[in-house]
């Protein structure tokens, strides 16, 4: 039986590399801009201290740390509105220590002009391809909109091996569309979560780790890189409250040379910074600092049944690019007793 499985798997990678694939580096990057304010605000520094259901974007191990059902919405105005950035996610625990979760996330730029087929000739109102012709015009009737969209769907599952030690998984599915062109792939990650003692965390996020296909409807296909994220955090007692330093480091096989920190041959290295304080378990304040090179601020606040989180990004140090703003909310719902 195993070696018919294995069969599969080999015919499977050999149809798929046979076939002119383009290895798309920058293909997936939508699913690196990370969910939640919090983790936003920390530069994205969350892989070890994420301990809510967005855990199902950036730890889906670390899903076992919620014990009520949780429900989060989060919007964000991406480059001062040029991109809209939305996110929802549901965790569900469950009474043998596992936990499932959904969340989905969508980056589009919405009512985008589309000018094909609008350039006339302004003698005969015939419809022209030549934008050199001195009597080429824009017919504003002809112009059309359209929605350029990436759209990713999670599906998690987490459980707790042993009482510092969690595992969890991921199977995505992806869409991207971009006027008439279209294209659909299916990725898998894998992660864990490791509880030191109760100061001490580490985490790893293996993302598309068999490497994730996309095929478009113009017979184009894509492969995105696996991406190894390792985050280590540390939790120290400070005035009534938490103070939590922490780190991410991703691992990158795509040869991205300069578009990150640091590189050797094909592989690079990406570096998130961030602090947290949460005072009382109440009110928290953040900051960090972005692969990216960005500055990162937030803030929120903890009650009964719902948590409310802002964050800011300031971009606009960064090739004049406009700032970000991100706002989520986090419900709770019912204790499981498990």
């Amino acid at each position: 039986m195993k070696i018919i499985f294995y069969s599969i798997i080999v015919v499977i990678v050999i149809t798929i590399h046979s076939n002119s694939q383009t290895l798309g580096k920058y293909g997936g990057e939508f699913l690196s801009l990370g969910v939640g304010s919090r983790s936003f605000a920390m530069g994205g520094a969350t892989v070890a201290l994420v301990n809510d259901v967005t855990a199902g974007y950036w730890n889906p191990s670390a899903l076992t740390s919620i014990s009520k059902t949780q429900i989060a919405l989060m919007h964000e105005e991406r480059f001062g509105g040029f991109l809209n950035y939305d996110y929802a996610g549901v965790g569900l625990p469950l009474k043998n220590n596992s936990t499932i979760g959904i969340s989905i996330i969508r980056l589009a730029s919405d009512n985008n002009f589309d000018t094909r087929g609008a350039l006339i000739d302004a003698n005969t109102g015939q419809t022209i391809a030549n934008v050199n012709n001195p009597n080429a015009r824009i017919d504003p009737s002809r112009v059309k909109t359209f929605s350029s969209s990436d759209i990713a769907l999670f599906f998690s599952y987490a459980t707790q091996q042993y009482e510092n030690l969690s595992l969890g998984a991921n199977i995505k599915l992806i869409r991207k569309d971009n006027a008439e062109y279209s294209a659909f792939g299916v990725g898998f990650d894998l992660s864990s979560k490791y509880v030191v003692d109760n100061s001490f965390l580490l985490g790893a996020n293996f993302q598309d780790i068999t490497t994730t296909f996309l095929s478009w409807n113009t017979g184009r296909n894509e492969l995105i890189s696996p991406t190894f994220k390792l985050g280590i955090a540390y939790l120290f007692d400070v005035l009534d409250g938490k103070l939590s330093p922490a780190s991410d480091f991703d691992i990158h096989i795509e040869n991205r040379k300069y578009a990150s920190n640091f590189y050797l041959g094909g592989i690079s290295l990406d570096i998130h910074y961030g602090l947290e304080y949460y005072y009382k378990n109440l009110i928290a304040i953040r900051m960090g600092y972005s692969d990216v090179g960005a500055y990162t601020y937030g803030g929120g606040i903890k009650l009964e049944k719902f948590d409310i989180d802002y964050s800011f990004s300031q971009f606009n140090t960064l090739n004049q690019i406009d700032n970000s703003q991100r706002v989520s909310i986090i419900f709770s719902f019912n204790q499981l007793e498990k």
